[in-house]
Parts: C-alpha cells; sequence; structure tokens
C-alpha cells in the first residue's frame, strides 16, 4: 500500500466523506418535520386570527351586572382566570350568562352588583367576553405569528449551522488540515461508536498533543504504531483520523 496525498488544498467534496450526506439528510428531515409543525400551527393561528379579526370587527361594547364570581383559591390566583356571572341588554332582550372568563385578580375585585365591561358579538349575542380580558388575549395572541416566523428562522439556522459544522470537522481537516502521523497515547480501543483517543506528534522537534477521532468499525491508516490524521484547521488541538477506507474514496491509496 502506497500513499499518495497531493498537497493542500486538496479536492475533497462533503459526498466524497462516507456517512455525512446520510448525517446532513437526517438533519433536512428533521427541519422539515419542524417545519411541517410550524405550518400546522400557522394554519391553525390563521383560522384563529380570522375568527378574532371577525369577532372585533362586529363585537359592541355594553355594560354588564355582576351576579357572582367562581375563582380558583387566594394562593394560585396570579396569572390565573376567573369566571364571572352577569347580566346584561343587548337589542333589548336580556341575557344571564355564567361562565364569562376574566383574570381571577381583576374579579377578586370586583363586588356584588358591580358594573363589567362586555364585548358582545350580533351574531352570537348569548356568548360575551369580557372585554378587557378579551383585548389583551387579542394583543398577546398577536405575536403568536411573529414567534412562528422567528421559529422558522431558527429551523433554517440550526440546519444552515450544522451543514457549516459538518463542513468544517469533516471535509475542512481533509482540504486544508496538515496531515501527521500520529502516536496514540494507549493502544485503540474497539468500539462500535465514534472513539476519541488522545495522541500526540512531532512538529520541527516539538511535541504536539492532541485528541484525534476515529470513525467506528473503520481500519486507520497505519504506519507502525501510527496513525495517519488530519489536524483540523480552526482547532489544533483536535484531529481526524483517516481511515483505509476514506482514503481510497479519495484516490490516497495507490
Amino acid at each position: 500500500m502506497q500513499l499518495a496525498i497531493p498537497h493542500a488544498p486538496r479536492k475533497v467534496r462533503l459526498t466524497q466523506v462516507p456517512g455525512a450526506v446520510g448525517r446532513l439528510a437526517r438533519d433536512a428531515v428533521l427541519g422539515l418535520a419542524f417545519m411541517a409543525l410550524l405550518g400546522a400551527g400557522a394554519t391553525w393561528a390563521g383560522r384563529f386570527f380570522v375568527e378574532e379579526h371577525g369577532f372585533n370587527a362586529r363585537a359592541e361594547e355594553v355594560d354588564g351586572v355582576l351576579v357572582a364570581t367562581r375563582l380558583p383559591p387566594t394562593d394560585k390566583r396570579d396569572g390565573a382566570e376567573g369566571l364571572l356571572e352577569v347580566l346584561y341588554t343587548f337589542q333589548n332582550v336580556e341575557h344571564s350568562v355564567s361562565d364569562v372568563r376574566t383574570f381571577a385578580e381583576y374579579a377578586e375585585g370586583l363586588g356584588h352588583g358591580a358594573v363589567v365591561k362586555l364585548l358582545v358579538d350580533p351574531a352570537a349575542p348569548g356568548s360575551p367576553r369580557e372585554a378587557g380580558f378579551a383585548r389583551t388575549r387579542a394583543s398577546r395572541m398577536g405575536w403568536l405569528p411573529f414567534g412562528l416566523g422567528l421559529g422558522a428562522l431558527g429551523a433554517a439556522a440550526m440546519f444552515t449551522r450544522e451543514a457549516r459544522r459538518l463542513v468544517r470537522s469533516e471535509v475542512e481537516p481533509l482540504r486544508l488540515g496538515a496531515l501527521v502521523w500520529l502516536t496514540p497515547d494507549a493502544p485503540l480501543p474497539e468500539a462500535r461508536g465514534e472513539v476519541v483517543f488522545p495522541a500526540h506528534y512531532f512538529r520541527q522537534d516539538v511535541k504536539l498533543e492532541v485528541r484525534a477521532r476515529v470513525r467506528p468499525g473503520r481500519a486507520p491508516v497505519r504506519n507502525g504504531t501510527k496513525v495517519l490524521a488530519a489536524v483540523v484547521p480552526r482547532e489544533p488541538g483536535w484531529a481526524r483520523v483517516i481511515d483505509q477506507d476514506l482514503a481510497g474514496v479519495l484516490g490516497w491509496l495507490r
């Protein structure tokens, strides 16, 4: 076996690195699944906002009279909701509703007979909403599309970052890294997963220590007890061991 390694920069493509395309495809599938989930959320949000916009456009504000309140225990009211029972007149028709949602902290300050502002949809006059609660909820939900957009940008950014990380860890060492003969500090363990081990090499009579990684189940290119590796350009304390399969794919073996 003879080595025929070109000088840097060497022509190395991501598709030549065994397993790299599979990892990238896996990340792409996960990203698409996340995007599909965001799409479903956007569809739901779209229907919700259409309904909310229609309600806000149609609703009329009327005064209701508080009959009773139903509240959670005192120690659980922070940020919780309560229910109001109210009487109100809309379009000359009297209504009595017992499940009008509002903030518990607001409701606990109301007494029997207090005036409560309600938003009533003429298309559903029997389903009023407490005005302050409804407007606060609508303003909060208004940020949801921005959240979905940020989520989509985040998914794209994560995929891009993973692709760049893959290129930096798998391709750049082979394309630009210094090729050295590493001496492992101990015999390489046999494992099914990726192995990371301490090693060293000499350059101009200076001993340089690195941590190296070798792909699972692969036979490194050896020179006695030494193994061939490419030093990662951006992280000189790391090296990528070159196995015989990879060297053959790259045309470095003769």
